[in-house]
């Protein structure tokens, strides 16, 4: 199973090393990704593979979304199954 993160918000140093560490503390496995800056803003899509996931799915979406509060950026899960039910629409 598989989950796309994002992370938005004004760039800083340590967005890219914290939210991978975050991943690790989990181990959530980084398949992909891809950043950029935008003048001041940052943007970044992973995608995650969470077969060896160490906690359930929201427990790890959770902490995420709380480490982009505590860092002052906006960081959300979605796991694959949401991409694949648009498909089949």
């Amino acid at each position: 199973m598989k989950a796309i993160v994002t992370v938005t918000g004004k760039d800083k140093v340590g967005i890219i090393a914290e939210t991978s560490a975050e991943c690790s503390k989990r181990n959530a496995n980084i398949v992909d990704i891809s950043q950029t800056v935008m003048r001041e803003f940052f943007a970044m899509i992973m995608l995650v593979d969470l077969e060896g996931l160490n906690c359930d799915f929201k427990t790890f979406a959770d902490e995420m979304q709380s480490l982009g509060k505590d860092k002052g950026v906006d960081i959300r899960v979605m796991h694959e199954d949401i991409f694949n039910s648009m498909h089949r629409i």
